[in-house]
């Protein structure tokens, strides 16, 4: 296969378990081990050429130097996908830390200077901020690095972890939950829910109009029940959601000319009092607060890509004191 070096070596490891000494090392071709790990996530050769940037038959005769290497099968066709064998997931467990800790290591011989850099970043952004956030956030990173590239992923709470934890993207935005031990995580503000709707009713809703009025939810997994009425029950009332959809850009259409309601985070209510003619206020009720987290994998916490990204981040989407929530009640 195509690379860097002009001698190929190949390096036999006679147990998957068997740790490499700097002897072992200096007979390993790393972009073998490359298109191994490669394959582990994508399992398929087309996709994980794709990735690499080589053609199928090269990543296919790469899988046959792999397979002699490792004395082993590795991936088993099954459908459409490339099954790991067990020897190859025991492989993977071991070289994929080894692999993150070599890239860390070459990215911090290399200054870094946002102005001229062209990285790409993998970042996982819930649906809210990516709509009320991440325009402002671009503007920034536009001015700051101009040619890098941000591929943004949709996380919920539960797909975050799974996503750093595979690698898919260095850090994430979103309410965290049961990240795995080796994240870092960061609160970057309260999201406190505002109530959103169209009608030009003057003064603020009551608690009896509250829930007369029919509502909108907002669930990527199509939950019509969430804190809203937990914390009415708390009352002993009920509200009566009548849609749900799986997306916030949503909202502005449906609500216009009707006398639906929803409850959503204050930035979502003021980028949309400010965008789409809406009108933003508190419910007439307390409503939980949760933190607006960024995780991050923690074998990018000393790359100095990924603290620079993460301060970009920090100070653009950190609630800022003088953004007041009255800019966008009406």
């Amino acid at each position: 296969m195509n690379g860097p070096s002009e001698r190929q070596f190949e390096y036999n490891f006679h147990q998957a378990g068997e740790t490499m000494n700097s002897n072992d090392l200096r007979h390993a071709d790393i972009n073998l081990l490359v298109v191994f790990e490669t394959m582990m996530r994508e399992r398929n050769v087309t996709r994980a050429g794709e990735r690499l940037f080589l053609c199928q038959p090269t990543v296919s005769s790469t899988l046959n130097r792999l397979r002699t290497m490792f004395d082993d099968p590795l991936f088993i066709r099954t459908g459409r996908a490339m099954e790991p064998t067990a020897r190859a997931e025991e492989i993977h467990l071991r070289l994929g830390p080894a692999l993150e800790g070599i890239a860390l290591a070459l990215s911090c011989a290399r200054k870094f200077d946002p102005r001229t850099s062209e990285e790409t970043f993998h970042v996982g952004l819930c649906d809210e901020v990516e709509y009320a956030l991440l325009p402002r956030l671009m503007q920034q990173l536009r001015t700051e690095a101009p040619n890098i590239t941000l591929v943004v992923r949709r996380v919920d709470s539960w797909q975050l972890p799974q996503l750093l934890v595979a690698g898919d993207i260095s850090l994430g935005i979103g309410q965290a939950q049961e990240l795995p031990a080796s994240a870092h995580c960061r609160s970057l503000r309260p999201v406190q829910p505002m109530l959103l709707r169209a009608d030009s009713a003057a003064g603020p809703m009551s608690l009896d109009e509250f829930c007369r009025r029919p509502h909108v939810a907002v669930s990527a997994l199509g939950k019509v029940t969430d804190d809203v009425d937990r914390a009415l029950a708390r009352h002993d009332r009920q509200r009566r959601v009548v849609l749900a959809v799986p997306k916030f850009s949503a909202l502005p259409a449906l609500l216009a000319g009707s006398d639906m309601l929803a409850i959503v985070p204050d930035y979502v209510a003021q980028a949309m009092a400010r965008m789409e003619s809406l009108r933003a206020e508190y419910a007439p009720l307390p409503l939980s607060s949760p933190d607006l987290s960024m995780a991050w994998r923690g074998t990018s916490h000393a790359d100095p890509r990924e603290r620079w990204l993460r301060g970009c981040f920090t100070r653009h989407l950190e609630l800022q004191p003088e953004r007041s929530l009255a800019l966008a009640v009406a």
